[in-house]
């Protein structure tokens, strides 16, 4: 009886070519094919270690077709190195898909320890990192981009994110505008040349690219919800507000209320929104939840 074939996912450096294990290294010499998300990207990789294994494309647009004639290559014995674009293969690209399939026809599919983005990233955050929720993409269409990050909100494990370069603005406007001015830190081309790592909040991140052109891959590590205000040694630009009682049956992290703060801001000629912004960033809270409290101590002070 033929003996089936290996799928090796092989993780592969996220930027500099010498984070790579000598593991990987052999088993990319002697598989039978390398299938790749991106042959250029990959081809690169193999040339630096004069590697000469056969590659074919694997990636989102051709996985179902590839993968079934990958699947067939496993059952005829041959073994197989997945690589993705950077990283560890199955991490937010359709490695995951190959795998499986593979796992559901019994064939054997081993895990090659590498470099991961998220990983480091996450390394270098300065955030709590015990505990953590990876996210991978947002997705794409405003809509249920926010979705998304309402549905989180309560999330008090650290967040990890990918995003593009050309996305990266909205991204952080949504997760201000839901979240409210977290502490995250935003890591771009980690090993390589131009790697950058800004740690603040996201306010200032927002800041920051707005003034900045927003180049290479990110990934966004994130706080978890607290309720909290953002911490003075956290934010360049805390606010003094006056201090008023909280309202009633509101966690005592909203205390003093927000709402109040709002409303009286309002009422010193601050125009709405301008004072929801403030008191929101402030806290550490979306300008909707702001006003929901706003509204609540409203009909408070009616009574």
């Amino acid at each position: 009886m033929e003996e089936k074939g290996t799928l090796y996912l092989c993780a592969t450096p996220i930027g500099n070519l010498e984070d790579i294990t000598l593991r990987v290294l052999r088993i990319l010499r002697e598989a039978d094919l390398i299938a790749a998300e991106d042959t250029r990207r990959t081809r690169k990789l193999l040339s630096h270690y004069d590697i000469h294994t056969p590659m074919t494309s694997y990636h989102e647009h051709n996985c179902r077709s590839k993968g079934e004639y990958l699947l067939q290559l496993l059952a005829e014995g041959q073994q197989i190195a997945l690589v993705t674009d950077a990283g560890t293969p199955g991490i937010s690209d359709p490695g995951a898909e190959l795998a499986a399939k593979a796992l559901a026809r019994r064939f054997t599919v081993t895990a090659l320890p590498g470099a991961s983005a998220a990983v480091t990233a996450l390394a270098v955050s300065g955030l709590p990192i015990e505990t953590f929720v990876f996210e991978g993409f947002l997705p794409s269409s405003s809509k249920a981009r926010r979705d998304k990050l309402n549905a989180l909100r309560g999330e008090k494990r650290t967040l990890v994110f990918y995003e593009a370069p050309h996305r990266i603005l909205k991204v952080l406007e949504d997760m201000s505008d839901i979240w409210g001015n977290r502490r995250l830190a935003v890591a771009r081309e980690l090993t390589k040349k131009h790697e950058e790592v800004i740690r603040g909040t996201v306010d200032e991140a927002l800041d920051y690219f707005r003034h900045n052109t927003p180049r290479g891959e990110f990934c966004l590590v994130l706080e978890g919800y607290s309720g909290g205000m953002v911490r003075e040694e956290d934010s360049l630009q805390q606010l003094d507000l006056p201090k008023l009682p909280g309202l009633p049956g509101l966690p005592g992290s909203l205390n003093p209320s927000p709402g109040l703060q709002a409303l009286e801001l309002e009422e010193s000629g601050v125009p709405r929104k301008e004072a929801l912004r403030t008191v929101a960033k402030a806290y550490g809270l979306s300008r909707r939840e702001v006003y929901r409290i706003m509204v609540l101590e409203k009909e408070k002070l009616r009574n």
